[in-house]
């Protein structure tokens, strides 16, 4: 049997991270199987809808590389099948016609919780259909199944293991509204049977859901799927992941210039485990994964250790490649396209400037002013440090002017001489002040080294604009 998973948003939001776990979770299974990775976005709520919704869920699957077999399938563009099949139950005699009122309905609900009772509908019309004159004809049915009544239901789970339920617990629950549209408990049902799904993988905040829709399977006479209900993911402080815990949305860590083969990378390892591995390339992921492995605990975001994964993609990355991801950031933050020249001298620095990058962010701040054409802008702190360091950059720019050799060492050299003539001897005050002057920022690689791949034209040029400015 093809072995076939499906991820099911609802287009009314972001894909936060636990849609994208949930996602990585399927693909890595229906990948690892040489199966089928089905997406099905369940927009059965048009209230909710959104369009915008939509395309963040398909940026979010490309940007995470998890490609998909088929076309897309809207849920809400097959809700005449899933009316079809209500139709069958209610012909097999499987479910029936509810003609109870809302006020019928919430007076059921308060005696039940007088009573101490679960609040289910009290299943008045499972055996009987209205006599003439028994219901306004203003009053449109429900279609309701007909849950079992005695006995246990088990769900065995490749996560939790088997889960049993009386089926007493069990409730009569809605198929058809009276409006003829169908619930998201018959839609869900209907799709995956389709669409040929054999294993769903998704958190176990649905596990109550999966005893309700085993009635559907089992009315139907279809065959079950496979489960695999994962922990949740918590933030740090063990509470459910929110805001608070950081970025929720997979469009924010791509702003934030975290490469997607690390979120996915750290990502897997939320809830799974290979021994002690914490680097796993995608060619690796696909190859180990596997049910075994899905821890029953709820996972912690911890976003060092994401910063940590990141840095190590980013070292890992060709100059031409990580380039070309960074394109986006330089335009947006600096309003600057990389030309020949800046490109160059990025290049030239670029191991440095891996080594000190956890996010693409910050490797494009720390590099852009390799980029940058005379005069430029300074920061605040760099500007106050240019002010109040005019005598030392004079004496910086007549020194390097004068380097035959315009090597770091050479540089360094020169720095020091100003210092030992101008700041006690502290180094820090002939280097910080070239610093800004160079870069425009208080930030950067050593500047000795920057300065060398600058060359001595540009480097004196911009000591020159600071002195002016």
């Amino acid at each position: 049997m093809t072995v076939v998973t499906r991820f099911p948003p609802s287009p009314t939001g972001f894909m936060h991270v636990g849609n994208a776990r949930t996602a990585l979770f399927n693909w890595l299974y229906a990948r690892h199987h040489g199966g089928k990775f089905v997406v099905r976005i369940e927009d059965t709520d048009r209230k909710r809808h959104s369009e915008e919704a939509v395309q963040a869920i398909k940026d979010g699957l490309k940007w995470m590389g998890l490609d998909y077999d088929g076309e897309i399938v809207s849920q809400f563009s097959r809700m005449d099948r899933h009316a079809e099949v209500a139709q069958q139950m209610l012909d097999n005699g499987q479910a029936y016609y509810c003609y109870c009122t809302p006020e019928e309905l919430e007076v059921m609900r308060e005696t039940a919780l007088k009573e101490g009772r679960k609040t289910f509908y009290d299943r008045r019309w499972r055996d009987r259909s209205p006599a003439p004159g028994d219901v306004s004809e203003e009053i449109k049915p429900v279609v309701r199944i007909k849950a079992p009544l005695e006995g246990e239901t088990t769900i065995r789970d490749h996560v939790q293991g088997d889960v049993t339920v009386r089926n007493d617990q069990l409730d009569d629950f809605v198929l058809l509204r009276s409006d003829g549209t169908p619930t998201y408990m018959l839609s869900v049902v209907v799709d995956d049977h389709d669409a040929g799904v054999t294993d769903i993988l998704r958190g176990d905040d649905h596990l109550n859901n999966t005893f309700r829709q085993k009635v559907i399977y089992d009315a139907m006479g279809w065959n079950l799927p496979e489960f695999s209900h994962l922990p949740l993911i918590h933030g740090q402080d063990g509470g459910k992941f929110s805001k608070r815990h950081g970025a929720q949305g997979v469009h924010e860590y791509e702003g934030l210039g975290y490469l997607s083969e690390a979120f996915c990378n750290y990502l897997l390892r939320l809830g799974w485990s290979h021994g002690d591995d914490e680097i796993i390339p995608r060619d690796k992921a696909v190859e180990w994964f596997n049910l075994e492995n899905i821890g029953q605990s709820p996972a912690r975001f911890d976003t060092a250790k994401l910063d940590h994964l990141n840095a190590h993609y980013i070292k890992t990355l060709e100059a031409d490649d990580l380039l070309s991801r960074c394109a986006p950031f330089y335009l947006e933050r600096h309003e600057i396209v990389l030309d020949e020249t800046g490109r160059g001298r990025i290049v030239a620095g670029i191991e440095e400037l891996k080594s000190r990058a956890k996010t693409l962010l910050q490797f494009v701040d720390e590099s852009v002013f390799y980029a940058k054409v005379v005069p430029f802008s300074y920061d605040e702190k760099a500007l106050a440090m240019v002010e109040e360091a005019q005598d030392v950059l004079r004496a910086l720019h007549d020194g390097l002017s004068m380097v035959t050799d315009f090597t770091s060492d050479a540089i360094q050299d020169v720095c020091k001489g100003v210092a030992a003539s101008m700041a006690d001897g502290k180094l820090g005050k002939v280097a910080m002040p070239l610093r800004a002057a160079v870069t425009g920022t208080t930030v950067s690689p050593s500047i000795f080294h920057a300065c060398e791949i600058l060359g001595q034209q540009e480097t004196c040029a911009r000591i020159q604009a600071a002195i002016k400015a």
